[in-house]
């Protein structure tokens, strides 16, 4: 498939902060990108850089083959962008934001209409279209936002965090959208802090810290390369928690952690050896267990141990 979304070397500083620091990126038409990584590991600034709202200070990038500094008006004809928060003017009515947009595109005063009113019924607003944006809720006021970034039906579409601050039905109601923009051959590019909406929606992920890229691939690949395997150990007897505890970690490549409230004590495992020495020294033990199970960790857990500070 083509890349509708290309980034070399691209690199952005801010004074001796480097924000951005030699990203590469190749996104495939009509998929969704999951861009992930800490407060201030550099998503927003790639999604600035790519949507024009910023000059690069090094390497390049491209929307759908055109260069996003040197024809910067092309790229935005291109792309659809929903920021943080959002960004509708509160003091008129939705249909006049989505009208106000379409004419700031360059639709005609019809088209402009048309298109508001397509969008308006689409995204469940018609009802509420004649009423003042900020007397809408969060997450109204958010559909709204991704309604105002679709006008020009775009090849691209950012979404810097959608959902933050919204009621767990308001975002799935907008990941339902999303998933509607994609099956129209809309490439999305996702920056997000929830784990579960990277699962939800992502076809890869690619992991920024420090602004450079730590790991890219397909959630499940991510939680099976850098994850590992944990063991997962429930004692009959809640007594036995730290007995259970100490047996798996003499017996693991790792320190054995207990949870008291689920009653039951995880160890990492690194390699298939380690596996069955822990099996094993369980055995030996002869503690009475309930259950024993392994499982690939969650992305939550993934991400967590990517992005975790080295420690000296």
């Amino acid at each position: 498939m083509s890349s509708a979304i290309l980034t070399e070397g691209l690199s952005k500083s801010f004074g001796d902060f480097r924000a951005v620091d030699g990203v590469d990126l190749d996104v495939a038409e009509g998929t969704v990108l999951g861009l992930l990584g800490p407060n201030g590991a550099g998503k927003t600034t790639t999604v600035r850089i790519l949507s024009t709202l910023l000059r690069p200070d090094g390497g390049r990038a491209e929307i759908h083959g055109v260069d996003v500094v040197r024809n910067p008006q092309r790229v935005r004809q291109l792309i659809g962008l929903t920021g943080q928060y959002a960004s509708v003017d509160e003091g008129i009515s939705g249909a006049e934001n989505l009208y106000m947009i379409g004419r700031l595109l360059e639709l005609s005063r019809r088209d402009a209409r048309d298109r508001a009113n397509q969008l308006l019924e689409r995204f469940r607003l018609t009802e509420a279209a004649g009423r003042l944006a900020k007397t809408y809720s969060g997450g109204m006021r958010r559909r709204l936002d991704l309604a105002a970034s679709l006008i020009s039906e775009p090849a691209v579409l950012f979404l810097d965090e959608p959902t933050t601050g919204l009621d767990p039905r308001s975002r799935n109601e907008l990941w339902d959208e999303v998933r509607a923009c994609v099956r129209n051959g809309t490439t999305v590019l996702l920056t997000t802090q929830y784990m579960e909406e990277a699962e939800a929606l992502a076809d890869s992920v690619v992991v920024v810290d420090g602004g450079r890229v730590i790991a890219s691939g397909s959630t499940a690949e991510l939680r099976s390369r850098f994850g590992g395997q944990v063991l997962h150990v429930r004692p009959l007897n809640p007594t036995d928690l730290r007995r259970v505890a100490d047996v798996l970690s003499l017996a693991g490549s790792s320190s054995a952690d207990v949870d008291d409230a689920d009653g039951s004590v995880t160890l990492a495992i690194g390699d298939p050896s380690a596996l069955t020495r822990a099996v094993g020294a369980l055995g030996q033990s002869e503690l009475p267990i309930a259950s024993v199970e392994t499982r690939t960790p969650s992305l939550d857990e993934t991400f967590l141990k990517l992005t975790e500070p080295a420690t000296a």
